[in-house]
């Protein structure tokens, strides 16, 4: 069966429910295609314990925000999962769910979108699919022994799970730090490869950070104010852990939580895994990075006077990596489980239009593409630092809303004059 609207929203997470949103309130027909439930990530493909890195009171999308009683708390994935069902509810989304699109293309004149339910024709199409598709290992991961089990983030639950024995984790953003911490409180024997990464404190001078990073307008920084997009767009996650007790997660803290830390990972043979010498540099740069972030928070209090309402400067002790080994075998280390930590990569194989760059991503210019009508949103800084964040979708999504509005306008105009010229 064949369906017809003005414009098809494909995901029903949190760039699509804000994109939703922002069309309902300009009043363009629309419909939202999720291919598993609202917030189906949340739901299949995160592990259990998992918080959000954002205290609640940053949780806000267009028209909603969090009104719970724990502003500086950090939800559980269930209560996220909650968040956003709440937030469809609340405009009655026009959803469409465990419908999964097959193809979207173009036959001339309107888009064409295929999927597991109907084909709807649409004037413009919003791809809202998130960042996070399919976990990204390095290419010689194809060398690693077969009887070391290899498990993604996406597909860890909780440490019951793994087979016995020592996990090797490589990458140590925030997912990296969160799961050896976990593992390493079960009784695992962790040994983390750290490669590059960003250090901040959960809380410094009393406030959570992100209240400093917010301040300071850190998030809000726009795509035309960075020298180098991609550089940014790369830029490793916070190595936070979502911890209203204050508690900073780095690696001073698990190294005296005996996790064994060694430099990023160079290459595998079977049970031999080599890393680079370069931990001690590793450390040394995020620790570099830190001081200079929290430079930038003394001298905002001093200039806003608020000096006698914080607390006072603590710095964080540097890390101090012990001696690291540059080669492992993890036979003999009694290691049994790799768990890759490296990151996502984006996957469009439904796509049949002419969009995707050498790396398989949608090419776009703060979430507009070469192709007229197709928009894309919620990737790593599409307009603004934040854009991945329940604080800053929406207002990429109000953006691009206007300017989807304004062109269909445009186009309703040009068509009015070609019938008016053609009726003379």
């Amino acid at each position: 069966m064949s369906r017809s609207t003005t414009v098809v929203i494909i995901g029903g997470g949190q760039a699509g429910l804000a994109m939703s949103r922002c069309l309902t309130d300009r009043a363009v027909d629309h419909v939202v295609i999720e291919r598993g439930r609202v917030a189906e990530r949340w739901r299949s493909e995160r592990w259990r314990s998992l918080r959000l890195l954002t205290p609640n009171w940053m949780s806000r999308l267009p028209e909603w925000q969090y009104r719970g009683d724990d502003p500086d708390g950090f939800m559980t994935m269930p209560e996220v999962i909650g968040f956003l069902e709440a937030y469809a509810r609340s405009f009655d989304a026009p959803l469409y769910e465990q419908t999964e699109v097959v193809s979207l293309d173009h036959d001339g004149r309107r888009f064409v979108v295929e999927t597991t339910g109907e084909c709807w024709h649409a004037d413009r199409v919003v791809v809202a699919t998130g960042p996070f598709h399919e976990a990204s290992r390095p290419a010689f991961a194809e060398w690693l022994a077969p009887d070391i089990a290899e498990i993604a983030p996406n597909r860890y639950r909780s440490p019951d799970e793994l087979d016995e024995g020592g996990v090797l984790i490589v990458g140590a953003s925030a997912s990296g730090v969160q799961l050896a911490d976990e593992l390493a409180k079960s009784g695992r024997h962790v040994t983390l490869a750290v490669g590059r990464h960003t250090r901040l404190p959960r809380r410094y001078r009393g406030l959570d950070i992100h209240w400093w990073l917010d301040q300071l307008g850190t998030l809000d920084v726009r795509l035309d104010e960075v020298t180098d997009i991609a550089a940014a767009r790369r830029e490793p996650s916070l190595q936070l852990a979502g911890d209203s007790t204050g508690r900073s997660l780095d690696l001073e803290r698990l190294q005296d939580a005996d996790v064994r830390l060694v430099g990023r990972l160079r290459g595998i043979d079977g049970h031999r895994v080599d890393f680079r010498r370069d931990l001690t540099a590793n450390c040394g740069a995020a620790d570099q990075r830190l001081e200079r972030m929290l430079q930038r928070v003394d001298a905002h209090v001093e200039e806003a006077g608020l000096s006698a309402e914080v607390g006072p400067i603590e710095r964080p002790p540097p890390v101090r990596p012990h001696r690291a080994p540059s080669r492992l075998d993890l036979r003999g280390e009694g290691i049994t489980s790799v768990l890759w930590a490296t990151g996502y990569r984006r996957s469009y194989a439904w796509l049949r239009l002419p969009v995707l760059d050498a790396a398989g991503d949608i090419r776009h210019d703060g979430g507009v593409t070469a192709f007229p009508g197709l928009y894309v949103l919620g990737l790593p800084f599409l307009r603004r630092r934040k854009s991945t964040f329940l604080d800053g979708v929406g207002r990429d999504a109000e953006e691009l809303a206007d300017h989807m509005v304004n062109g269909l306008a445009t186009t309703a105009l040009t068509a009015s004059s070609h019938r008016q010229g053609e009726g003379r």
